[in-house]
């Protein structure tokens, strides 16, 4: 059983980008759920679809697939996770800085729900601080 789900899922999806497969598969969440359609509208994924696992509804999982450019380059080069479940940490609105120079996103689970850095500062929210990606 995982602990982290938020860890597993980005890692699954980094090391998905590094070998190149167009999608990975992941038990279903709804909080990792509400982070993959952030990702999709960051543009990090271009599908989240939702499946039932064999003739139940009880066993249900969500494939999310990958973005890549022109080139064939993935466009998620790499994740850091920050709060975990043994150490949770929090960043005010004030402290959610860009991240690689504004390449890249932090990814918060605040009261407004998941959101990024640039929507933190802008709404004046603060929040978990899950991790960055870029």
């Amino acid at each position: 059983m995982v602990t982290d789900r938020i860890g597993d899922f980005i890692i699954r999806l980094q090391n998905a980008a590094r070998i190149g497969k167009p999608e990975v598969s992941m038990p279903y969440s709804s909080h990792v759920l509400a982070i993959a359609k952030k990702l999709k509208e960051l543009g990090f994924l271009t599908a989240v679809e939702v499946k039932t696992k064999g003739d139940s509804d009880v066993q249900k999982e969500f494939v999310a697939t990958l973005a890549y450019d022109a080139h064939g380059q993935p466009k998620l080069r790499g994740v850091k996770r920050i709060s975990k479940p043994g150490r949770r940490l929090y960043v005010p609105s004030a402290e959610a800085h860009a991240v690689k120079g504004g390449t890249g996103v932090r990814v918060i689970s605040s009261s407004m729900g998941i959101v990024s850095d640039a929507e933190a500062r802008k709404s004046h929210v603060g929040g978990e601080n899950l991790f960055e990606i870029w």
